[in-house]
């Protein structure tokens, strides 16, 4: 599809929290991925398009089938790593963000590729085929109805979007490619949910319904009929806040990894999820990878009690117990007051964590 035809990001009318959660993946891909779960006609799809159309485009190495990182060799898949090895020259070129849309239909060979063994017993040359992952590497890999895919082919992407690498295996033979990618699946509640193990594993999650504001509906229906009338028009009226949004993601993906935080965001966010009962310690991580990427994405050197907030709107719905919430205003005023007496209780100093302690900060600081 041509970018003229796709429906701008900032175009898209409410559905905020949506939109924060594919900012934020698209600020620091190793978040991992986002769920969307609504009814149909709530701009699930669109979004997801739209923001691949916004992002900044790619350096890639010009004749990688995997669209490797010219600039990253750590990142490289064997055949760059190999040539590197050799100290030929890997030429660099710039591309679209790929957006790939994933059928529910998908086998295990479709999405991680296949490796020839015939090739490889008779001529002793290892070809590898690639899939879906490589194809999608450095981009966005959307999958509709995400509900509807097979367990362990789910189980597959949300490895591959955790790892950021593919690995196929067959008959002492391997092949191995970057696979860093944002994973957006979409699906309707109403068809059947997903097990509670691979909800776990998506990063974020939101749930979004039709706009009940009148005057919101009336300028969806507007700003849709003058997109389908003149596509390549519409996009023309909206490149100015669709540069500037591009342009703001790619100064935060810049910074992210350099955005600070203390031991008392960690004992914030340790708190919050043990007060919710929440299994694991995978929203914990989720919550500051999240909270990071939106301070980055504010311009901002340091987290703060509202980033937490934001993300762990985002990362919990689909971890509590009692299930996603049932009111949303309340749950997020319930979220402030708990945020807010966390931060109050905090005894200790506003020192950087020591990674390398053999205790955790909030234990050795928090006085009984």
């Amino acid at each position: 599809m041509h970018r003229t035809a796709i429906y701008p990001f900032t175009a898209i009318v409410g559905q905020e929290r949506m939109k924060r959660a594919l900012i934020l993946n698209a600020v620091n891909q190793r978040i991992g991925g986002v769920l969307v779960r609504g009814e149909r006609g709530t701009a699930k799809s669109t979004a997801a398009r739209a923001l691949a159309a916004l992002l900044p485009d790619v350096d890639v190495v010009a004749d990688c089938r995997f669209g490797c990182d010219p600039y990253q060799p750590e990142y490289f898949c064997d055949e760059c790593r190999e040539r590197a090895a050799k100290h030929e020259t890997l030429p660099a070129k710039k591309r679209r963000t790929p957006f790939i849309d994933l059928p529910v239909s998908a086998t295990e060979d479709r999405v991680v590729g296949t490796l020839d063994i015939e090739k490889a017993i008779q001529k002793g040359e290892r070809h590898f085929e690639p899939g879906v992952l490589a194809n999608a590497n450095r981009g966005i890999l959307y999958v509709d109805e995400v509900n509807l895919l097979d367990d362990h082919v789910v189980d597959l992407l949300l490895d591959s979007a955790a790892m950021g690498i593919n690995v196929v295996e067959r008959e002492g033979i391997s092949f191995q490619h970057p696979a860093r990618f944002i994973l957006v699946g979409t699906m309707n509640p109403e068809e059947g949910d997903l097990r509670p193990q691979l909800l776990d594993r998506f990063a974020l999650s939101v749930e979004v319904r039709g706009l009940e504001e009148p005057r919101e509906r009336m300028m969806i229906l507007q700003r849709h009929i003058a997109f389908e009338e003149d596509p390549a028009g519409f996009r023309e009226l909206w490149l100015p806040q669709e540069r500037e949004l591009g342009e703001q993601i790619r100064r935060a993906q810049a910074i992210v990894d350099t955005v600070k935080y203390t031991s008392r965001d960690l004992y914030t966010i340790a708190t919050l999820t043990a007060s919710l009962h929440i299994d694991g310690h995978r929203a914990d991580l989720v919550i500051l990878k999240a909270a990071r990427a939106h301070a980055a994405f504010e311009g901002r050197a340091q987290i703060n009690e509202r980033d937490i907030l934001l993300a762990t709107e985002l990362a919990i719905p689909h971890r509590l117990k009692r299930g996603p919430f049932q009111d949303i205003k309340m749950s997020v005023k319930e979220l402030e007051e708990r945020v807010e007496q966390i931060s109050t209780d905090w005894k200790g100093d506003e020192t950087e964590p020591d990674p390398n302690s053999d205790e955790t900060s909030a234990k050795k600081k928090v006085t009984p």
